[in-house]
């Protein structure tokens, strides 16, 4: 009997997140479906089967990560098979038996935005700076959290042609931190609050409301853990994922383009109309 960690990638679109769910469409449920059929597992909880992190409803990631026990031989690309498109197995490795893969050194999610949703960019890397270290992030998540107290490692803010990226390094997150974090930063931008603010949105008993950024925005993009694991990655795997990442961008940019043509024409029709 082995212990098998994968690090999994989705496109979490058609997911309601990662967790199993009744009658609704998940990532997990669909890896254990596929972990069942390959017969690697008979269940989860015969194989002892955990995740890593539990990505809210259309999500995506490059790097979560699950273990299971199983006595047959891993074949990712067999796993794969039975997976939909949107969802990859990337690597594989075999870890001791003490490994928790719930409790990593430091998790990695990414948010990115288009240049033209930022205004003030300066003022957006200079307000992360106050999200970094322990805090009470209580006004970042859902009121019932036991501990709302966590570490951030870091908060990047960066610019890359037309996309401004935030990273977020830190071991845990409150549910929907990220993403009301971010929502806090594009106040920032539009000069609704100024860097200073945010502090006091942190170790503080005033309950403040933050509306989350839209979740198709944000990556979980790896984990960190404080033991040397040897994962085997698979080219082949990361090539059809990269080739569903292709296939869904020119589909998505052939949409905007028509929904462009569309605004045009109705510009033009609204300009036609007898004024007033």
């Amino acid at each position: 009997m082995r212990k098998i960690l994968l690090r999994v990638a989705y496109i979490g679109t058609g997911y309601h997140g990662f967790q199993r769910q009744p009658d609704v469409p998940t990532v997990e449920e669909k890896l254990l479906d596929a972990l069942k059929e390959a017969g690697l597992i008979e269940g989860p909880w015969e194989s002892r089967f955990q995740i890593a992190g539990r990505t809210d409803r259309g999500v995506h990631a490059l790097g979560n990560y699950v273990t299971f026990f199983t006595e047959e031989d891993v074949r990712v690309n067999q796993i794969n098979d039975l997976l939909p498109a949107d969802i990859r197995v990337l690597a594989w490795a075999s870890v001791m038996y003490p490994f928790k893969v719930r409790y990593p050194l430091e998790r990695h999610y990414r948010y990115i935005l288009h240049r033209d949703h930022v205004e003030k960019l300066d003022a957006m890397i200079e307000a992360a700076g106050y999200f970094r270290g322990t805090h009470d992030f209580s006004n970042f998540s859902k009121r019932s959290e036991r501990n709302p107290v966590r570490k951030v490692n870091d908060v990047r803010v960066s610019s890359s042609g037309e996309a401004v990226v935030i990273d977020v390094y830190g071991e845990s997150f409150l549910w929907q931190m990220v993403r009301k974090m971010v929502s806090v930063l594009l106040r920032v931008s539009g000069g609704e609050m100024s860097p200073e603010e945010v502090a006091s949105l942190l170790d503080t008993e005033e309950r403040i409301f933050i509306e989350p950024a839209p979740p198709g925005n944000l990556i979980l993009m790896d984990m960190k853990y404080g033991v040397k694991i040897k994962l085997r990655h698979d080219e082949y795997a990361i090539k059809r994922f990269m080739s569903q990442l292709e296939a869904e961008f020119m589909e998505y940019r052939d949409m905007s383009m028509v929904r462009g043509a569309m605004l045009d024409a109705a510009g033009e029709l609204k300009r036609m109309l007898p004024e007033d």
